[in-house]
């Protein structure tokens, strides 16, 4: 794998582009068959944006990495590995081979390989390019990748447009990148079914690994524990939270994979890019892009010879290509009762780009209301209640009588919520949003960018 000092690899991650494209894009079909695009129009759009972005600093090499698909070497010790993760939808599922064809009209590597996930991946890039003195950029929103930063290693946010290093890392999660797989293996992860320490989030994690040095250390010694119920449920899920060490650990040596030599960046070749672009129909871009490399935009014809609306209308022609609500499925709708469930219902939302949310008060007079619970969803068919100020009987709430055990408290719900609350990235939906910003604005929390349905 050829790179030397003064080389700069960006390596993005392709997966992570999929569903945030398909999430915030509306449900695309192209005229001419009904074919769903919707998600390879939102990840076109982004990656023309990305690479547009590139042209003051470009990087030497660059690749997309992508997941080869759901199953990993992971599972060949964990079986329950991301086992709780529904199917992909149906009309997402045919745009998955259309999105490494898009990578490829960009004239860029596509990545994958067999029972290695695209962090695999990218931690064997990384660490050979670091090991060759370049420079490299991860572009991700994925915590999972942090513990690859440091040594000319940095995680770019293209959402947030954030760099995040040493330093950063450090002040995010508590511990720096050499420890993030320890806190990641105490407070499991939900999304991924990472068992973990139930009841233990990443703060109290980062705590105890700052005062222990390390997971193993810190279950050998298990008993100094002062608080009796972190005490226990450690020594009682001691192995789990060893498997769960080994889960968040990423392979830094993928066998087989393709030389850095190949990633040298290319520019792109509007002709080849172009093609693809008016093979899906996708009007608007194909414009902008023809018109960026001074060329002639090309036709694009349905049936009759009329052109598809633009893939950044939100509107489609085809029948049926409205994106169906997922069915009624109880084990989605989750009560939200310990931080750990709660940073993962936040991770899903950082994931998809969305957050739909609904207070639950004591009064229809906003500035009277007080917080009863929440009600988030960060995706179609996913919903979470957190109850933070239940009480015994509807008497009892007009009368602030007992207050019910098992719910969280409202501050550090608050604390936890207010970053992805004000998160540019993340769109916030609600039904008279008004009303629920002014109730969270009393309690010093901004909500912004948002939609009102």
């Amino acid at each position: 794998m050829g790179l030397s000092k003064g080389d700069h690899l960006f390596l993005v991650d392709g997966s992570g582009y999929i569903f945030r494209a398909y999430h915030v894009m509306p449900p695309l079909t192209r005229r001419s068959d009904g074919l769903p695009v919707g998600a390879v129009a939102g990840f076109c759009n982004m990656l023309h944006r990305f690479v547009q972005g590139l042209a003051k600093e470009p990087p030497t090499h660059m690749a997309v990495i992508f997941d080869y698909s759901s199953k990993s070497f992971r599972n060949d010790f964990y079986a329950d590995y991301k086992a709780h993760r529904p199917e992909p939808p149906e009309d997402l599922k045919p745009q998955f081979p259309l999105i490494r064809d898009a990578t490829r009209a960009f004239s860029l590597p596509c990545i994958e390989k067999e029972g290695f996930e695209a962090d695999d991946i990218i931690a064997t890039y990384a660490e050979a390019a670091r090991e060759a003195g370049a420079r490299v950029t991860i572009v991700s929103s994925d915590k999972d990748l942090a513990q690859l930063v440091g040594g000319g290693v940095v995680l770019f946010d293209p959402m947030k447009e954030t760099t995040m290093d040493v330093e950063e890392v450090e002040a995010k999660y508590g511990v720096g990148p050499d420890k993030m797989t320890d806190i990641q293996a105490l407070a499991g992860d939900s999304v991924d079914n990472v068992p973990g320490a139930p009841g233990i989030g990443l703060k109290t994690a980062a705590t105890l690994i700052n005062d222990f040095g390390d997971v193993e250390t810190l279950l050998e010694r298990a008993e100094e524990i002062k608080q009796p119920k972190r005490r226990q449920t450690l020594i009682d899920n001691a192995d789990l939270v060893r498997i769960s060490k080994r889960l968040v650990t990423l392979d830094r040596a993928v066998p087989d994979l393709e030389s850095l030599d190949d990633f040298v960046l290319q520019p792109v070749d509007p002709t080849r890019l172009l093609a693809f672009l008016t093979e899906m129909e996708f009007r608007t871009l194909t414009a902008r892009i023809a018109e960026a490399h001074g060329v002639e935009t090309p036709p694009i014809g349905g049936p009759s010879g009329d052109e598809t609306p633009s893939e950044t209308t939100g509107t489609t022609d085809a029948p049926g290509a409205l994106r169906e609500m997922p069915p009624l499925d109880a084990s989605a709708y989750e009560t939200v009762q310990d931080m750990a469930a709660l940073d993962a219902l936040i991770a899903e939302a950082q994931e998809s780009g969305l957050l739909c949310i609904d207070l639950e008060t004591t009064s229809l007079d906003e500035m009277r209301a007080d917080i009863v619970g929440f009600a988030l969803s960060p995706r179609p068919g996913r919903t979470a209640y957190v109850p933070v100020n239940h009480v015994d009987g509807e008497a009892d709430l007009l009368s602030g009588g007992a207050r019910i055990a098992g719910q969280l408290e409202l501050a550090p719900v608050l604390a936890a919520l207010a970053p992805i609350l004000s998160d540019p990235a993340v769109l916030k939906i609600g039904q008279n949003l008004k009303y629920d910003i002014k109730v969270l604005a009393r309690h010093n929390t901004a909500v912004t960018p948002f939609d009102d349905t």
